[in-house]
C-alpha cells in the first residue's frame, strides 16, 4: 500500500474528527433555462353552414315567375283528321277534314319548394284552357282544361367569386291531360301546351339563383372571414391560454336541403396556435379567397396546456423531508444523523431536467464527523407514461465534486436511498385534478361564442396528453383537444 496515501488519508480523516468542528459545503448551482413551453401548431377545419328559409325563396320565385305563363292562338289547325274506309281497293275519303282555330292560356299555380339531402326539388301546379274554335264551320267552341305537376330537381353550386349557380332538370306530367271529345274521337292539345312550357322551366336555372344572390353570401363571407383571425382564451388562469387562429382556405362543400332550410355547406381550413400568457396579437387578416377544391379533415384541433409551476411543487418537497427528518435517518457506515432540511428551490436546467436545491444541516450522533450545513443541488429529468396524468421521476443524482463525497456528511444523506426516495416521491404530480379544471374551462370557452353576425358551437369529444416538458414557467403537460366546430350565421339575433 502507497504510505503516502495512508498519511493523507489519516490527516484528512482527524481534521473531520475535531469535536465541535462545522463545514459548509454547496455542491454547483446548475443553469437556469427559461424556455417557454412549445406547442406545435395544428390544422383544424370548421363547418360553416349558412342557411335560407326555403319559404323565403319561395316567396323570390313566385313573385319573379309570371303567373300566366303563355297564351295559344293557332288558326288553321287540323282539329280532326279525315275518316277512310278501304273499299274495293281503295282508301276512300268518308269525313272531311275539319279545322279550327286553337286558343287558350296556361297559368300557373303556387310554386314550391322542397328537397332532401344535396337535391332541391321545384314543384309547380299548371292549369290549361284550351278552346277549339270553329271546328269546320259545325261547331262554334268547344273548351278543354287540364293540369301539370311540373317538377324540376335542381342542383346547385357556386362559381369561383361565391355566385350562386343552378343545374335544373325537368320531369312533368300531364295528370288530366287537355281535350276535347268529337265526332268520336279525342283531340288532346297536350303537345301545344308542352311547347311553351320547356322554356318557362328553363327559366328557372336563371331566377333561382338570382334568389339565391340575394343571400349576400359573398359579402356575408367577407365578414367571417375577416373576424376569424382571432385569438380564443381557452383558460383564464394557472395557466393563461390562448388559441390563435388563422384562416388558411375556404372550401365550397355543397348544398343541402333540411328542416324548412337550404344550407350551403363551407368548410374553413385554419391554423390553431396554443399561447400562455398574455394574449398574443391577432394574425394579419388576408382578403377573402375563392372557393378551395380541397380542405383538410373535418374537426376542430388545438391544444390545452396543464401546468404545474415550480412554486406547487417546493412545499410538497419541503414537507415531505421534513417528516422524514422527524422520523429519523440512519445513514450506512455513519449511523444515526439529525438531519435539518430548509427551503427548497426547483426550476428548469438543461437536458429537459429539473434542478432540486435543498438547504440543509446535518450532524452525526456518533463522533467522526463534523456538522456540516449548505444547499444541495439535484437534477432529475420528469416523465410520465404515455396517456398518463401522473409526472414522476428518474434518474436523480447530485452536481457534486466527485472528491468531496468521502468528506462531506450532506453528501452523505443526499446519496442515502431513503432521502432520494422521499424526495422522488414528493416530486410526483398527478395532474389530473387540473387536466379536468383546464378542459372544463376550455371546453366552456369554445362551447358558445358570439362574433357579430356568427355563431360558433363547438365541442370537444376527444382528449389524449403527451409527454411532459420541463419549462422556464414549470411543468407543463399538453393536452390535444379534437373536436367538432360549427360557425352558423345568426343576423341581428
Amino acid at each position: 500500500m502507497n504510505h503516502s496515501k495512508i498519511a493523507a488519508s489519516g490527516a484528512l480523516a482527524g481534521a473531520l474528527i475535531v469535536s465541535g468542528c462545522h463545514r459548509k459545503i454547496e455542491t454547483p448551482v446548475p443553469p437556469r433555462v427559461e424556455t417557454a413551453a412549445h406547442f406545435p401548431e395544428r390544422s383544424s377545419t370548421l363547418v360553416v353552414p349558412i342557411s335560407a328559409r326555403l319559404a323565403e325563396l319561395e316567396k323570390g320565385l313566385n313573385g319573379e315567375v309570371p303567373i300566366a305563363l303563355w297564351r295559344i292562338d293557332k288558326p288553321n289547325q287540323t282539329c280532326v283528321p279525315p275518316k277512310r274506309l278501304k273499299i274495293f281497293g281503295k282508301q276512300l275519303k268518308v269525313t272531311p277534314t275539319l279545322h279550327c282555330r286553337i286558343v287558350g292560356q296556361v297559368r300557373r299555380g303556387r310554386i314550391r319548394l322542397s328537397g332532401h339531402g344535396d337535391q332541391l326539388e321545384i314543384i309547380m301546379p299548371v292549369q290549361a284552357v284550351v278552346s277549339a274554335e270553329d271546328v269546320g264551320g259545325i261547331i262554334k267552341k268547344e273548351t278543354a282544361t287540364g293540369a301539370a305537376v311540373v317538377r324540376a330537381y335542381a342542383k346547385l353550386s357556386i362559381d369561383g367569386r361565391w355566385q350562386p349557380t343552378a343545374k335544373v332538370n325537368i320531369a312533368y306530367d300531364w295528370t288530366s291531360p287537355p281535350g276535347i271529345d268529337f265526332l268520336g274521337q279525342r283531340i288532346q292539345f297536350v303537345d301545344k301546351a308542352d311547347d311553351k312550357l320547356k322554356p318557362v322551366i328553363a327559366g328557372l336555372e336563371k331566377s333561382l339563383p338570382r334568389e339565391l344572390t340575394k343571400m349576400n353570401l359573398r359579402a356575408r363571407l367577407a365578414i367571417f372571414w375577416s373576424r376569424g383571425f382571432t385569438s380564443v382564451m381557452l383558460n383564464r388562469e394557472r395557466p393563461p391560454v390562448w388559441m390563435r387562429i388563422t384562416p388558411q382556405r375556404l372550401g365550397f362543400g355543397g348544398y343541402r336541403v333540411s328542416g324548412g332550410d337550404l344550407q350551403l355547406k363551407l368548410s374553413a381550413e385554419a391554423l390553431t396556435e396554443t399561447f400562455v400568457g398574455d394574449r398574443p396579437a391577432d394574425p394579419k387578416p388576408t382578403p377573402l379567397p375563392g372557393p378551395a377544391t380541397r380542405v383538410g379533415a373535418e374537426g376542430l384541433r388545438f391544444f390545452i396546456p396543464v401546468l404545474a409551476d415550480f412554486a406547487q411543487l417546493e412545499p410538497v418537497v419541503e414537507r415531505a423531508l421534513g417528516k422524514l427528518a422527524r422520523k429519523g435517518i440512519v445513514l450506512k457506515g455513519i449511523g444515526p444523523v439529525d438531519a435539518e432540511f430548509g427551503k427548497v428551490t426547483i426550476y428548469a436546467t438543461e437536458g429537459g431536467r429539473l434542478a432540486v436545491g435543498v438547504k440543509a444541516k446535518a450532524k452525526a450522533r456518533n463522533a467522526g464527523f463534523a456538522t456540516t450545513q449548505g444547499e444541495v443541488w439535484l437534477t432529475a429529468i420528469p416523465y410520465n407514461d404515455p396517456g398518463s396524468q401522473v409526472v414522476r421521476i428518474r434518474d436523480l443524482r447530485m452536481t457534486r465534486n466527485l472528491d468531496s463525497q468521502t468528506v462531506n456528511l450532506l453528501i452523505s444523506l443526499f446519496g442515502d436511498e431513503t432521502v432520494n426516495a422521499s424526495i422522488q416521491a414528493a416530486l410526483v404530480h398527478d395532474f389530473a385534478p387540473d387536466y379536468l379544471k383546464v378542459l372544463t374551462a376550455a371546453r366552456k370557452a369554445i362551447a358558445t361564442r358570439r362574433e357579430g353576425d356568427f355563431l360558433l358551437h363547438a365541442d370537444v369529444d376527444k382528449v389524449t396528453n403527451g409527454a411532459i416538458q420541463v419549462t422556464g414557467q414549470g411543468l407543463f403537460l399538453p393536452v390535444t383537444a379534437d373536436g367538432q366546430a360549427r360557425i352558423f350565421y345568426r343576423p341581428g339575433r
